[in-house]
């Protein structure tokens, strides 16, 4: 017998279809995902965190799970939206079905709603917080549970390493801080002999400093970077000192290390076919992208950073450079390749930056440390890292 689903969002509208995966209730931020495929890279990536996912391409879970195309060791998401689920894959690399994966992991999943409206209301109203379940509650009995229900907001401890580790390589020394890394950024590392070093997104400036790195990459991750306000104090005290390179959330903290600001999107980006215009050659990226905030354009100037990139949907920034430091980030995904690997030359980019680095005269870590913690909007916080500094060199 086939178990009911309702999905209700905080505005009041009520969808009910067919339960998959797991029977349960859940609640989260509701998004939209305009990937045709990839839903298990959609699954498994920890960006969603905390978030009930839909897809907006019709047919999801024709070709079942493989293993080996995880972005992590397992999914974040709270549920999973789409119209028509297929219970039986037709591939032969897959190793089970969607189904079997919502049910190992106790993700509730919800077919046979109308995705176009509901993706239709959240790019109307913006994305917004919604309860999926299959209990047979009362309607208001559910309105007054979404009610008092609270989006998270400790994401990235939720899917940072706890522990660091590596992968060894024969050349530079990268080390990756886990605000919720995808595995395809170590692949495209280890592919170019990186010696890569991962480190939970609470490691110190002294602590990475410790680890010998050549340069420092930062990771995506789901959420506001505003809620790990640590992460661009760590920053800025290593800015100028080791070269750097941002990665969706990571491209939000450089940016709030350096003192420009970030806002939330109204629906977010997040799909494998977004537009990306790189203003230096007028050149256009197909990109895949999976974020809620964004990097506001008026509060870049002054920063020392400068517009690399803009989106060419709605010209928001899609890449920063610093002008006196090694140091630049992208809003999207370069190690995803939705399709050609239009922006896996970032890669080769930074550890080329490295390189340059190394071989031109070292900044002095006092001095660059101390003027990247000028950038910050607190003194307090200027104050921190100008402690650490001293801590460092004694």
């Amino acid at each position: 017998m086939q178990v009911q689903a309702r999905l209700l969002l905080e505005d009041g509208t009520l969808f009910t279809g067919k339960a998959f995966g797991a029977t349960g209730e859940s609640t989260g931020e509701v998004v939209f995902n305009t990937g045709i495929t990839g839903y298990q890279e959609v699954l498994s990536d920890p960006s969603y965190c905390g978030q009930i996912v839909t897809m907006t391409y019709p047919l999801i879970g024709n070709y079942g799970i493989i293993r080996d195309d995880f972005e992590s060791m397992r999914p974040f998401i709270h549920g999973f939206v789409v119209r028509h689920h297929e219970e039986t894959p037709s591939n032969w690399r897959a190793q089970f079905t969607l189904d079997t994966l919502l049910k190992d992991y106790d993700i509730t999943g919800i077919s046979g709603i109308d995705t176009r409206m509901l993706t239709r209301i959240l790019r109307h109203h913006g994305t917004m917080k919604g309860l999926l379940t299959t209990s047979n509650a009362p309607l208001e009995e559910l309105k007054e549970r979404l009610g008092v229900a609270q989006l998270l907001r400790d994401q990235v401890d939720r899917v940072s390493t706890k522990s660091v580790f590596g992968c060894p390589g024969t050349k530079e020394r990268i080390v990756l801080v886990d605000y919720g890394s995808k595995s395809g950024i170590i692949r495209e590392l280890s592919t170019r002999g990186a010696d890569v070093v991962v480190v939970p997104h609470t490691a110190t400036a002294e602590q990475i400093r410790k680890l010998c790195p050549d340069g420092v990459l930062l990771s995506n991750g789901p959420g506001d970077p505003k809620d790990v306000p640590h992460a661009a104090k760590t920053i800025a005290s290593l800015l100028g000192e080791l070269p750097i390179f941002g990665i969706c959330l990571g491209h939000q903290l450089l940016a709030l290390a350096s003192g420009a600001d970030t806002e939330k999107l109204k629906f977010g980006h997040r799909g494998g076919n977004h537009p990306v215009k790189e203003l230096a050659s007028g050149r256009c990226y197909i990109t895949s992208q999976n974020h809620g905030y964004t990097v506001k354009e008026e509060s870049v100037e002054g920063t020392g950073l400068v517009v690399t990139h803009i989106n060419n949907n709605d010209k928001t920034i899609e890449g920063l450079r610093h002008t006196q430091y090694p140091a630049f980030s992208v809003q999207y995904h370069p190690e995803a390749a939705p399709g050609p690997f239009d922006s896996s030359y970032l890669f080769d980019e930074f550890l080329e930056m490295i390189r340059d680095f190394k071989a031109a005269k070292p900044y002095v870590p006092q001095q660059a440390a101390m003027v990247a913690a000028s950038a910050l909007k607190h003194k307090e916080e200027a104050s921190e890292v100008k402690g650490d500094l001293q801590y460092a060199q004694k």
